[in-house]
């Protein structure tokens, strides 16, 4: 279930573009979430299809509630656009409860989504808003350890998460490295370690098993970062489905969220989210 489908067009119209999948709850102030993903998909030349896991009430300053998609619902979703539309690669985000991931996990098995599978699955294993709110239900953890982190082509990680998914305080480059392997134990076939949390380097290190690459970025004295890990991830998962391998994905995907950050902008009375309107500047 490819980005074939969309290959050719009766009457001989122009081919489309290629086809990417997110699985993520919806930001009601458009700055993260399956909002951010969509127009990272658009700016990076690739079509974006929804499964909608979850429906958050938010804004630049919080969470105040959420309500979750039925999990047949979700799963739903995926089935429909795969098997009418076909996807080149797809990405998670807030997969809300266990329940959740379960549906996901099984639907992703039966459609040739993941590790090893045909389309390439990018695992953001995001459990809290960046302003601390719960994302993901009590529980829920050792679900995303034993469902989806095995089932990850790349899983992407924000220090926050290594801590929660293996219980590692990382606080410099050098302890990545440790993050990586403990999570690489896991079963994805890659793991990028974000290093956006770091004081002192905006590092970020992937890790395959055998080999590590770092790749390095500035860091950026910008107050408005939200909706920073999802765009990177979207903008990866974006590149896999245009053809790229794992390490030049990331490499795209460093460089446009580097962009993304450089040109966020203020929102409301709280922190205001990165920006893809770099992409459409004449320059």
């Amino acid at each position: 279930m490819t980005a074939e489908h969309s290959a050719e067009h009766p009457g001989g119209l122009p081919a489309g573009p290629p086809v990417a999948l997110t699985i993520a709850g919806s930001d009601s102030g458009g700055g993260a979430g399956l909002q951010a993903d969509l127009r990272t998909f658009t700016a990076c030349g690739v079509h974006g299809c929804v499964a909608v896991t979850a429906v958050t009430v938010q804004n630049s300053v919080g969470v105040t509630a959420v309500v979750e998609v039925p999990p047949s619902t979700v799963a739903e979703q995926i089935r429909a656009v795969v098997t009418d539309i076909g996807v080149a690669a797809a990405k998670t985000g807030m997969l809300a409860s266990a329940s959740i991931m379960c549906a996901v996990a099984e639907v992703c098995d039966e459609l040739g989504i993941g590790r090893d599978r045909v389309v390439p699955l990018v695992v953001d294993p995001v459990a809290a808003s960046m302003h601390g709110n719960p994302l993901l239900a009590e529980g829920a953890l050792a679900l995303l350890r034993s469902e989806l982190l095995p089932r990850a082509t790349l899983l992407t990680p924000n220090l926050d998460e290594v801590r929660l998914l293996v219980g590692l305080d990382v606080g410099s480059p050098a302890e990545q490295y440790e993050a990586a392997r403990a999570l690489h134990a896991w079963g994805p076939r890659w793991v990028l370690v974000k290093g956006g949390h770091l004081q002192d380097s905006a590092h970020d290190v992937l890790y395959d098993g055998r080999e590590f690459t770092v790749f390095t970025g500035p860091r950026l004295a910008v107050p408005h970062t939200h909706g920073s890990g999802d765009t990177l991830a979207a903008a990866i998962t974006a590149a896999l489905a245009r053809g790229a391998a794992v390490p030049d994905a990331v490499s795209y995907g460093k460089r446009y969220i580097a962009q993304a950050i450089a040109h966020a902008y203020p929102l409301g009375a709280g922190v205001g989210p990165v920006s893809p309107f770099w992409r459409l500047r004449p320059d």
